[in-house]
């Protein structure tokens, strides 16, 4: 008997190109497709001759799917999870679908391919060995600007997706919390034909954004910079404390790493800070 499997397929987020043969294998074999918007996914069905049944699942209808998904999973059934494109469960409805599939007993399966955060990311030039998704902020600006500010303290790149009726507002509010000067960049319709990458000061990207209108339109991808203000390279009596306590438990190396780690200080300045306690003991 073939194994029911839950498929979690990605789907192109503009250019067709983009779909993979995996993809297109997958949903042909499964016995139906939950999709976000079934109107909008038979176009794309259609496009790849693609003739499964096709149900919704969205936010409104996901947790009473979901039983209906398992128990067809229970009857020998494989079933594939779109989103209206891109990576299903980014910013989309799904993980409760996933955690109950799971919970039942069965196995949920990946079919990577076109997420726009990850294919903004890395065309933006900033740093991307560290980076957070925040999704969507609020609609509101007072609520916007707050998420903001906490977002500000990062040290890493972050990111949101935003829509183009609330894009210049968005971009009016980073100004307020970040600065004039505060390096951004703004990824517009990623790999549609008017795809557009924006990159410089938070000021001169709103500019561009504001005198341009057509730069208002499509779906955005926002990147920040990470906070790069120095640390002091100070280590401070707390910090000693700290240390000294550590190297009560933890040999010196070790405990420079986790200073290091919680501070920000450099481990070879703690590591030789470590070594006049040892030296004095």
């Amino acid at each position: 008997m073939t194994e029911s499997l839950l498929y979690i397929v990605s789907t192109p987020i503009g250019n067709l190109g983009d779909m993979t043969p995996r993809a297109v294998e997958v949903l042909e074999r499964v016995d139906v497709i939950a999709a976000e918007d079934t109107r909008h996914s038979k176009r794309l069905m259609s496009h790849f001759g693609i003739n499964t049944p096709l149900i919704p699942c969205h936010d409104h209808n996901e947790r009473q799917q979901a039983e209906s998904i398992v128990n067809r999973m229970r009857n020998g059934a494989s079933v594939a999870l779109i989103s209206d494109a891109g990576t299903p469960l980014i910013s989309d409805p799904g993980f409760y679908l996933v955690r109950a599939v799971r919970e039942a007993g069965f196995r949920v399966v990946p079919v990577p391919g076109a997420c726009a955060f990850v294919a903004a990311l890395s065309v933006s030039g900033l740093p991307t060995d560290r980076f957070f998704f925040e999704g969507f902020l609020p609609a509101k600006s007072g609520a916007r600007r707050k998420r903001m500010e906490v977002l500000s303290a990062f040290e890493h790149t972050w990111g949101v997706y935003e829509s183009p009726h609330r894009i210049l507002d968005s971009l009016e509010d980073l100004q307020a919390v970040l600065g004039d000067e505060h390096y951004i960049v703004i990824a517009r319709e990623i790999t549609k034909t008017f795809e557009t990458v924006l990159a410089g000061s938070v000021s001169d990207v709103l500019e561009r954004v504001r005198s341009d209108s057509n730069q208002q339109r499509g779906e955005f991808v926002v990147l920040v910079e990470g906070n790069k203000k120095e640390k002091s390279s100070e280590i401070t009596p707390e910090i000693q404390k700290m240390l000294q306590r550590l190297l009560e438990e933890l040999p010196i190396k070790k405990a420079a790493a986790v200073v290091a780690d919680l501070t920000g200080l450099r481990k070879k300045a703690l590591y030789e800070h470590g070594l006049t306690f040892k030296d004095n003991d």
